[in-house]
């Protein structure tokens, strides 16, 4: 029994649901559309502002893709609702991140400066405050895309354990290592 895959999906006001034929699903709501195709064998019925997903039989296939369908389509309902958002915090002495339009530029301590363009659906800024580190923020509506786009930028520089300086999420914890200890 799918713990996720049977719990039933609330539309809520101005998000409108279309399943077609070949179980295209399309999402429409105040921030945006997105679509997604599903497995033939699931099925996906609209009642009264909710949507639940079932499936045919309990073989490993789809009960896999179940909680899976559930899960996306759920993802792209709060996603034209409320839409996603990434923080990304920059720790290191002389890091900076700077957003230009639809790119952004990261001086990371290479002997180059790192230029990313990003896709179009995802809305970019940067901050920079004295005293503080740099933070990328990253809001989209398609939550795929906005967490593949963040751990590509995290992967310039990933934080390292000893004296955690690289790119983190904000609120990441990273495990710290103890350094050599001095003989006695």
């Amino acid at each position: 029994m799918s713990r996720i895959g049977n719990l039933p999906i609330s539309v809520p006001e101005g998000v409108t649901l279309q399943v077609s034929e070949t179980n295209l699903v399309t999402v429409k709501g105040p921030k945006g559309e997105l679509t997604q195709q599903v497995h033939p064998d699931i099925k996906i019925e609209v009642k009264d502002n909710e949507l639940v997903v079932s499936r045919p039989s309990e073989q490993k296939e789809h009960k896999s893709m179940h909680g899976l369908y559930r899960s996306l389509i759920n993802n792209m309902v709060e996603g034209v609702s409320k839409g996603f958002e990434i923080k990304l915090e920059l720790v290191g002495v002389g890091y900076r991140a700077e957003a230009k339009g639809q790119i952004l530029e990261l001086s990371l301590g290479y002997s180059h400066d790192i230029v990313i363009e990003l896709p179009p659906e995802i809305k970019l800024e940067a901050k920079t405050e004295r005293r503080s580190n740099p933070v990328i923020t990253l809001s989209s509506i398609d939550k795929q895309l906005l967490g593949h786009v963040a751990s590509k930028i995290r992967s310039f520089r990933k934080p390292e354990p000893y004296k955690g300086k690289g790119i983190k999420f904000v609120g990441e914890q990273i495990r710290r290592k103890a350094g050599k200890s001095a003989s006695v």
